[in-house]
């Protein structure tokens, strides 16, 4: 029985696999900010085991290369991020390439063939972004909360569109796509709900994400983007991207239990090492 942990910036995910069914099981819980022997047990314990019960246990992210090689007689097995980011991004979306794009607290891109991995770019924008703008800008920093106040908003009240900046579309881009992300604050007098401050705050969080992807997947030569990471669970941040492949041609796609990618990546190394 393997299984395998991811500690983010945000969040602790867990991995494991029954061997009898196959099935995979997978948890999450808020990361302390440390990586220590206490809090792989406690990560462990959220899907109702303890590590001598595995026979092997991967671990990723975070300074997982602080952890003993072994707890008891269970060994502890290093996966570098960026393999477990590619591996468990192709296996959830049933893909032999793609660039994968972990959309977390910040935003790493991988592009991913067969078993290797390789980071291509990346960007300092990402979930903890959009938390900590919201906290700034709505006095909101959950995540939830935020979705949930720009789902109800317009991100053209912050933001200049194309037409105002342009007179008209542009290229690929309509003419209501924005132009400026928050411009119209620069003018005097402008004013927002909090919903529309956090439907352009998302809007610009997505756009980043969505364009640097594309434009990374086409200089690899990749025609797939597969994007995962818990900021994808938010359905106003899938809207977004999904939107913006839209506009230049691009394929998106979001698999299902995004959040556990780099875990699942882990446990996938990890038992692949153990067979191998």
């Amino acid at each position: 029985m393997f299984a395998a942990v991811d500690f983010g910036l945000t969040n602790i995910d867990i991995a494991a696999r029954d061997p009898g069914s196959g099935a995979y099981r997978f948890a999450t819980t808020p990361s302390a900010g440390l990586v220590d022997v206490s809090q792989l047990e406690r990560a462990i314990a959220c899907v109702g085991h303890r590590p001598v019960e595995f026979t092997r246990i991967g671990v990723t992210g975070g300074q997982h290369r602080k952890l003993p090689d072994s707890i008891g007689k269970t060994p502890i097995v290093k996966v570098n991020e960026v393999t477990a980011i590619g591996l468990g991004g192709l296996r959830l979306a049933a893909k032999e390439q793609a660039l994968v794009v972990s959309a977390g607290s910040g935003t790493a891109m991988v592009a991913a063939r067969d078993n290797q991995a390789q980071h291509v770019t990346g960007s300092a924008v990402g979930g903890g972004t959009l938390q900590g703008l919201g906290k700034l800008l709505l006095g909101a920093s959950d995540a939830l909360e935020i979705d949930a106040l720009a789902g109800r908003g317009n991100s053209n009240v912050p933001d200049l569109t194309l037409i105002e900046a342009t007179g008209g579309a542009l290229g690929r881009l309509p003419a209501d796509a924005n132009a400026v992300n928050f411009g119209r604050f620069a003018r005097p007098g402008t004013s927002a709900t909090r919903e529309d401050i956090a439907a352009a705050l998302v809007v610009m969080v997505g756009q980043v994400i969505a364009v640097i992807a594309i434009n990374a997947a086409r200089a690899e030569h990749l025609a797939d983007i597969v994007v995962v990471g818990h900021l994808v669970d938010l359905p106003t941040v899938r809207k977004v991207l999904h939107t913006v492949a839209g506009y230049y041609g691009a394929s998106i796609a979001i698999p299902p239990q995004p959040g556990f990618a780099t875990a699942l990546g882990a446990l996938l190394a990890c038992a692949h090492q153990a067979t191998g």
